[in-house]
C-alpha cells in the first residue's frame, strides 16, 4: 500500500499546478497565450481536473478573445463537462454573432439532462433578446417554472427584459405584477420596455413611482423622451436627475447631449460639455461624435471642429459627422477638403459618408464635384449607391436647373424611386418655373404618398402658379377629404437654459404682447428700407394685402422678434424652425441682421442659413 504521505504530496503538487495555471490565466491578454495555458494543461496531466478546465473555459470564451471555434474544441473534448462549462459556452455564444447556438447548445444541455442553475437562464435570454426569438422565450420561461427557479431574481429579470424590450409588453406587465421580489432592475426593464415602444405615459408612471432610482432609470426615461422627439422634456428631466444627486454616465450625456441637438440649444449643449470636462469623463469616439453632431446642429461649426481635432482615434464615425456638420452648413469646400484628409489619414468613407459629402454639394451647387463624388462610390471605392445618394444627386441636378437630366437620372436607376426623389424634382420644378413637368411629378407624388400634405401644398402651388385656380382648389380639396393635413410651422429659439417655441400667429407665448409690439417696429423699419413682401410662395387666390397679412406672423419671424426684445445688442440670434425658410421670411431675415447688426443663425429643415450684414451664407441658393 502506497504511503499516505505520497499521496498527499501528490495532491498537494497538483493543487499547486492548478493554482499556478490559473494565475497565468489571469494575465493572459492573448490567443497564443492562452494556448500555451492548454498546452501545460495537458503536459501537467490536470485537463482532468475540473476547476482548471472550466477556468480555461471561461477564460477562453471571453469576447476579449472571441475564438469560439477553438473554445468549442476544447469544450468538446470534455468527457462529462459540469454546469459551470454549459453555462459558459451558453454565455460565449449569446455574446457573440451566433447567439442562435446558444440556444443549440442549450437543446443538448437538456439532452444530457445537466442540472441548471440561476446562471444558466440570463445567458439564453440574452441570445433570445438579440434573435428577437418570442417562442424560444416562451419555452424558457416554461423551463425556467418547471426547474423551480420562478422565483429567481436573476432569471426573472432576465426574463422581464426579454418580454419588455421584444414588444411583449403586456407578458412583461404581468410577469411584473406577479413578482414577489422587485428590485431596481425590474423597474428599469418596465420603463425601458414602455419607452421604447412610445408608450411613454406608462413608461413615467413606472418611473415615479419605482422606490429608488439609478442611473439606468433616468437614463431610459430621458431616452424615452428623445425618441419621441420630445427633447425640451428629456433635458427638463436631465437637470432633473443632476439636482436629485444622480451622476449621469456617458449614455446619458449623450443622449441629452442628442436631445440639445435637435433642439438647436447650444447653451445646454456647451453647460453638458462643460461639466463632461469638469468631471474628467474622458471622450471616447462614442462622446465625441455626439459632441461634434450637437455643436454642428447648434451653429458652431468652429467647436465642432475643434472637438474633432483633439480626438485621439478617428474613424470613419468622426469624419462623417464633421463632414456632415460642414455640409449642412453650406460650407461645400470645407467637407471636401475633410474628404480628402480622411482618405489620406487612410479611413475609408461608407455610405452615410457620401450622403454628406453629396448633400454639401447640392448646398453649394458643385454639379461637377457631385457628379465626381457620385461615380467614385462604384469605381474607386466599391459601393453601391443607396436610394438616398440617387436622391441627393436629383436634388443636386435640380437645384442647379438641370431638370431633364435628373429626371433622366431617375429614370434610369437601377431602384424604385420613392417619395423623397420624385419630390426633390418637384421642389426643383418649381424653383425654375418648370410648370408643366411639376404638374407631373405633383401626380405621381399623390398616388405614391397620399399621406404627405406637402405634396399636396406643392401641386396646389404650381397650379396656382399656372394660373389654374380650379385645379389648385381641387387639389386641396382632395387633401381636406382624405383627412391630410398641412405640418404646421414651428419655430424655436433657446435662452438662458430655456427653451422657447412659435408657431405661425402664435398668441400661447407669455411675452406675447411685447413680441407683437417689436414685430411692427421691426415691420415699419423694413418699409423704411423699401421692402416688399414676397407672396409667391403662396398658393391661395387672395387679394394682396391678405397674402401679406398672411405672412406677417410666420413662426421664424415671431421668434427672431423675442430674440431681440430678450438678448443684448448684437448678440447672435439662433433659430431652429421644422420646415423650409420661405422667400419672404429669407429676405427679412436678411434685412433684419443688416437693421440691427446682428447675426441671425437660422436652422430649416435641410440646412443652415447665417445671416449677417444683409447677407446669407446660402447665397440665395437653397
Amino acid at each position: 500500500m502506497e504511503p499516505i504521505s505520497v499521496n498527499l504530496q501528490n495532491q498537494t503538487s497538483i493543487e499547486s499546478n492548478v493554482v499556478q495555471s490559473l494565475r497565468l490565466l489571469e494575465r493572459c491578454s492573448k490567443m497564443v497565450e492562452i494556448k500555451q495555458i492548454h498546452a501545460r494543461l495537458y503536459k501537467t496531466g490536470l485537463i482532468g481536473e475540473p476547476n482548471a478546465v472550466s477556468r480555461h473555459l471561461a477564460s477562453t470564451a471571453s469576447p476579449d478573445f472571441g475564438s469560439l471555434t477553438y473554445v468549442r474544441k476544447v469544450f468538446d473534448e470534455i468527457s462529462r463537462p459540469n454546469t459551470f462549462m454549459w453555462n459558459t459556452m451558453i454565455r460565449g455564444y449569446s455574446n457573440s454573432n451566433e447567439p442562435e447556438a446558444a440556444l443549440l447548445l442549450y437543446h443538448q444541455m437538456l439532452c444530457h439532462s445537466v442540472p441548471h442553475n440561476a446562471y444558466t437562464f440570463p445567458f439564453l435570454l440574452k441570445a433570445c433578446s438579440t434573435l428577437s426569438a418570442l417562442e424560444e422565450t416562451q419555452q424558457i420561461h416554461a423551463h425556467i417554472i418547471k426547474t423551480g427557479f420562478g422565483l429567481d431574481v436573476y432569471a426573472t429579470n432576465s426574463l422581464l427584459h426579454v418580454y419588455a424590450i421584444s414588444g411583449c409588453i403586456k407578458s412583461a406587465h404581468l410577469l411584473f405584477e406577479r413578482l414577489l421580489e422587485r428590485d431596481i432592475v425590474s423597474w428599469n426593464s418596465m420603463i425601458d420596455g414602455y419607452a421604447k415602444f412610445g408608450r411613454l405615459e406608462m413608461a413615467f408612471e413606472f418611473f415615479k413611482n419605482m422606490p429608488v432610482k439609478n442611473v439606468v432609470s433616468w437614463t431610459a426615461m430621458i431616452s424615452g423622451f428623445v425618441g419621441a422627439g420630445l427633447n425640451k422634456e428629456a433635458l427638463n428631466l436631465f437637470c432633473e436627475m443632476l439636482i436629485a444627486g444622480v451622476k449621469p454616465d456617458k449614455v446619458a450625456l449623450g443622449i441629452s447631449l442628442s436631445a440639445c441637438a435637435h433642439l438647436g440649444a447650444l447653451d445646454q449643449g456647451r453647460w453638458i460639455h462643460a461639466y463632461i470636462a469638469k468631471n474628467g469623463i474622458k471622450i471616447d469616439r462614442i462622446l465625441g461624435c455626439v459632441l461634434i453632431d450637437m455643436y454642428g446642429k447648434c451653429g458652431d461649426m468652429e467647436e465642432a471642429l475643434e472637438v474633432f481635432t483633439k480626438l485621439e482615434k478617428r474613424g470613419t464615425s468622426e469624419w462623417t459627422t464633421i463632414i456632415n456638420g460642414f455640409a449642412i452648413h453650406g460650407q461645400a469646400q470645407e467637407a471636401l477638403d475633410l474628404f480628402v484628409q480622411m482618405n489620406k489619414a487612410g479611413i475609408k468613407p461608407n455610405l452615410i459618408t457620401f450622403t454628406a459629402i453629396l448633400t454639401a454639394c447640392s448646398h453649394a451647387g458643385l454639379v461637377d464635384d457631385g457628379k465626381s463624388m457620385f461615380k467614385s462610390m462604384t469605381t474607386v471605392y466599391r459601393l453601391n449607391p443607396t436610394i438616398e445618394h440617387y436622391g441627393c444627386m436629383v436634388d443636386l441636378l435640380g437645384r442647379a436647373g438641370l431638370l431633364m437630366e435628373a429626371k433622366d437620372l431617375i429614370e434610369k436607376m437601377p431602384l424604385k424611386p420613392n417619395a423623397a426623389i420624385w419630390g426633390a424634382l418637384l421642389n426643383a420644378c418649381w424653383i425654375h418655373g418648370h410648370l408643366e413637368l411639376g404638374k407631373q411629378i405633383g401626380k405621381i407624388l399623390l398616388e405614391i404618398d397620399p399621406g404627405h400634405g406637402g405634396r399636396y401644398i406643392h401641386l396646389a402651388r404650381i397650379h396656382a402658379a399656372a394660373g389654374e385656380w380650379d385645379q389648385a382648389v381641387e387639389v386641396r380639396s382632395q387633401m381636406k377629404h382624405r383627412g391630410v393635413s398641412k405640418l404646421p410651422g414651428c419655430s424655436s429659439i433657446s435662452l438662458n437654459g430655456i427653451v422657447h417655441e412659435f408657431s405661425a400667429g402664435d398668441g400661447c407665448h407669455p411675452q406675447m404682447e411685447k413680441i407683437y409690439w417689436m414685430w411692427n417696429q421691426i415691420t415699419e423699419k423694413l418699409r423704411q428700407e423699401g421692402y416688399k413682401p414676397a407672396t409667391g410662395d403662396l398658393l391661395l387666390d387672395l387679394y394682396d394685402e391678405e397674402k401679406e397679412r398672411a405672412i406677417q406672423y410666420h413662426s421664424e419671424k415671431l421668434a427672431i422678434a423675442f430674440g431681440i426684445i430678450s438678448t443684448r445688442p448684437q448678440t447672435t440670434i439662433r433659430i431652429v424652425k421644422n420646415l423650409r425658410v420661405c422667400e419672404d421670411c429669407h429676405i427679412v431675415t436678411k434685412l433684419i441682421s443688416k437693421i440691427y447688426s446682428r447675426d441671425i443663425i437660422v436652422r430649416d429643415r435641410t440646412r443652415f442659413h447665417h445671416f449677417k450684414n444683409g447677407k446669407c451664407s446660402c447665397r440665395d441658393y437653397w
